[in-house]
């Protein structure tokens, strides 16, 4: 069979999941196990992967959804319980007074405190937050879905503190592998060590978007909701932005290099929004004008929806500022903690490990999970029980924050469960009767006979595309990892710049994210409006491509063509 018909045959689960989730706007969680499904049937019949090894590799992708989900469960549960606690509302609350120029709550509260957001909690959090606290504002509820829409884009390779990465990238392991048994003088000697070294690849290709885009997001703002429909008074505002930007930038690079892949968006956030608020509140580089939406009597349609904007704030500080971030402070802390080397700590998470190897008897079907080490326990759950104490609260406000995260673990727990199984059968196809490549391999051969040596200007939109599809950079690089890694074996480019431009590829397709916009229209009260928000985040996205698939051409064939 030619390697163009087994491509074919291999893109048939994914390209059913695209038909069902975009064309017939189903849910990830009925559209994933019918892709799964297909993905079995076509394992089976085409690659002739046997019965048994295909419900050991869906067994084995079950028990990978569970290490992530409970990240997922943790991050949700802090955000419950400072929600509950009184904690978000004095959060929230302390954004309100600090400028009343637009364009300054945009960068400071869609931008670096979004980032944050993504960084320690990820999943669509940023939007969701963000959204209705720019709504309270004033915002027009469409101008508040944009902006942060647009903005929660280059934390994402690194949020839910660096999951697209350490799991996302995990059915490249054998690879990794084989390539350091192969390459010894190659730069990452572990898996671990593989992680870091993308991430590091990765903040270089989002750096120049970190301080175009939210420039970029002010002028659209002014042009789109001004008064003078002018692109000009939001570039106005470029030295308080270039300054956020460089708050958030400085840390999210030296936490990359220094740390790891779980820190960026985390610590650069967290520091970030503390020295721009610093800043903000002196005065430093904001604009000379303040600038602001026309009345509401003026507003178009369709920029509002069922909630109404308004200028009066009814948020409420339930306790001191300090007092509010503390949870969020001991997560930032506990995390560094246990994730550096030359300290105790990481080898006390990380002695504890479950193993279930040769499941039913396939040799190359192994699971493992190191309980404590995931960042859903340590620190997020334990952080959680913290701020009962910290916060004072009531049981029936703890139990209101258990309840209502175990209730929102519904949706994710069935998505990422066929979703994971379905990348496991990708995984394990390279081990079928036939000899042929496995299912990426396969996409990928035929791809590289297409694209040839411009891939890497186009690799970063097939990341885009995973997230478009199925709504979370995690996924995005479970699905087509193996197919990025295979395109650069293929054309003989550097594959840690391959697999990064992957990662920040499904950040960007956060832009067009169709779960992402769906829930922040909801958040805002807008409905109806999900095509038109794509139609003006292409944009962007488009700008963002370009400059990303540039700096990967260069690269890879200019100033490090003979990196592995």
């Amino acid at each position: 069979m030619s390697i163009g018909l087994l491509a074919l045959f291999a893109f048939i689960p994914i390209a059913l999941a695209l038909v069902l989730m975009v064309g017939f706007r189903w849910p990830a969680t009925k559209a994933m196990p019918l892709a799964w499904l297909v993905c079995a049937i076509v394992a089976v019949a085409v690659w002739r992967m046997p019965v048994g090894f295909v419900i050991a590799a869906t067994l084995n992708g079950f028990g990978g959804a569970v290490n992530v989900l409970i990240i997922v469960f943790g991050a949700i549960l802090i955000l419950y319980t400072l929600r509950d606690s009184g904690g978000m509302e004095t959060i929230n609350r302390g954004f309100h007074g600090i400028s009343k120029d637009r364009r300054v709550q945009v960068v400071i509260i869609a931008g670096i405190f979004g980032a944050f957001l993504e960084g320690a909690a990820g999943f669509g959090t940023p939007a969701a937050i963000a959204a209705p606290l720019l709504l309270s504002l004033g915002f027009p509820a469409l101008a508040a879905a944009l902006v942060c829409l647009i903005l929660n884009s280059f934390p994402v390779t690194f949020g839910a503190v660096g999951t697209p990465i350490w799991f996302g990238l995990t059915p490249l392991e054998e690879k990794v592998q084989a390539a350091i048994a192969a390459h010894p003088d190659i730069a990452f000697q572990s898996m671990g060590e593989f992680f870091a070294v993308v991430g590091q690849w990765a903040v270089v290709f989002h750096l120049p978007m970190i301080y175009i885009l939210p420039v970029f997001v002010l002028g659209f703002m002014t042009r789109l909701f001004g008064r003078n429909r002018s692109w000009k008074e939001g570039f106005n505002a470029w030295r308080f932005s270039f300054f956020a930007s460089t708050c958030f930038a400085v840390p999210y690079v030296l936490t990359a290099f220094l740390f790891g892949e779980e820190f960026p968006s985390l610590l650069g956030g967290l520091i970030g929004l503390g020295l721009t608020v610093f800043g903000a509140k002196r005065g430093l580089f904001l604009p000379d004008e303040v600038w602001d939406f026309p009345p509401q009597s003026e507003w178009e349609a369709g920029w509002t929806g069922e909630i109404q904007s308004t200028d009066d704030c009814d948020f409420t500080a339930h306790m001191s500022q300090f007092k509010a971030w503390i949870p969020y402070v001991l997560i930032g802390l506990i995390l560094v903690l246990t994730r550096v080397t030359f300290l105790p700590f990481k080898d006390w998470v990380t002695a504890f490990t479950i193993r279930i190897p040769d499941i039913l008897g396939y040799p190359t079907v192994d699971f493992e999970m190191t309980p404590l080490y995931l960042p859903g326990v340590i620190p997020f759950i334990l952080v959680a029980v913290l701020t009962i104490f910290i916060h004072k609260m009531d049981a029936g406000k703890v139990r209101t924050a258990w309840v209502d995260s175990f209730q929102r673990m519904k949706k994710p727990t069935i998505a990422l469960l066929f979703a994971v199984a379905l990348v496991e059968i990708f995984k394990q196809s390279a081990v079928n009767e036939l000899g042929i490549p496995s299912m990426p391999l396969s996409m990928a051969g035929a791809t590289a006979a297409v694209a040839g040596g411009s891939w890497p200007l186009f690799s970063s939109f097939v990341g885009a595309l995973g997230s478009f599809i199925t709504g979370s950079n995690t996924v995005s690089d479970l699905l087509f990892a193996q197919f990025q890694w295979g395109m650069a074996s293929s054309l003989d480019l550097p594959h840690q710049i391959i697999v990064s431009l992957q990662a920040v590829g499904g950040a960007m397709g956060n832009l067009v994210c169709i779960h992402n916009i769906v829930a922040a229209s909801a958040t805002v009260g807008l409905s109806g409006m999900e095509g038109l928000i794509i139609k003006r985040n292409a944009i962007p996205l488009v700008l963002y491509g370009a400059v990303v698939g540039v700096m990967g051409l260069l690269f890879c064939y200019i100033f490090f063509p003979k990196v592995f």
